[in-house]
């Protein structure tokens, strides 16, 4: 078991093609560290969903490994830079720590889907992320460094959302009248979403 605990920085925007983005990021020299990868997301709440209330998330995560996430509310500052205490731990079973929080009284509240593509360039992490109702760009690292890619990458011009992908969802569902619990891409597949619902929503 291996732990990451941090405060995460990031910006997240939304594009409408990663290929763009991918192509300059391989011009400019970054490192693919994770290949294009399928996750799948358990959130997690108490009997009286008291984290989803206070924006605090519980997430065991499954890709080519499998970790256990919490994540406390969000500060931004004036360029819709985003940051959060995290704590991480790798786990070894996705099914037994998924008893385990359910024993421990925490349910299934939601399950949600992604590709992630994954490259570092000047000590940031660039994740390129396949969401179920669009495409979003995040850069995680330093804020100077984070401002100076954004710019190399050519997404200056695009919209920077503050919303989490939870958030986004629970809006689109509200927004769309949609009457499915989780965010999965079999759930998307014939509902179509217009670029400025996404860019609208706070």
């Amino acid at each position: 078991m291996t732990h990451d605990n941090k405060v995460e920085t990031e910006v997240k925007i939304y594009v409408e093609t990663l290929r763009i983005t991918e192509q300059r990021l391989i011009l400019a020299g970054a490192a693919l560290t994770a290949p294009r990868v399928y996750e799948r997301n358990i959130r997690y709440d108490d009997s009286i969903n008291s984290l989803t209330s206070a924006a605090r998330v519980l997430r065991l995560r499954q890709d080519t490994r499998t970790r256990l996430t919490l994540k406390e509310p969000a500060t931004s500052t004036e360029n819709n830079i985003l940051s959060r205490p995290e704590l991480e731990v790798e786990v070894s079973d996705f099914d037994t720590m998924h008893t385990i929080l359910e024993h421990l009284g925490f349910h299934e509240a939601w399950i949600y889907e992604k590709h992630r593509t994954t490259y570092v360039l000047n000590d940031c992490e660039i994740v390129l992320d396949e969401m179920p109702y669009g495409k979003f760009v995040e850069i995680e690292g330093d804020p100077k460094k984070i401002e100076a890619l954004v710019e190399l990458l050519g997404l200056s011009d695009s919209p920077r959302i503050l919303a989490s992908y939870s958030a986004i969802f629970f809006q689109l569902k509200q927004i769309l009248k949609l009457t499915i619990r989780d965010l999965t891409f079999e759930n998307f597949r014939s509902i179509v979403v217009p670029p400025e619902l996404i860019t609208n929503i706070k």
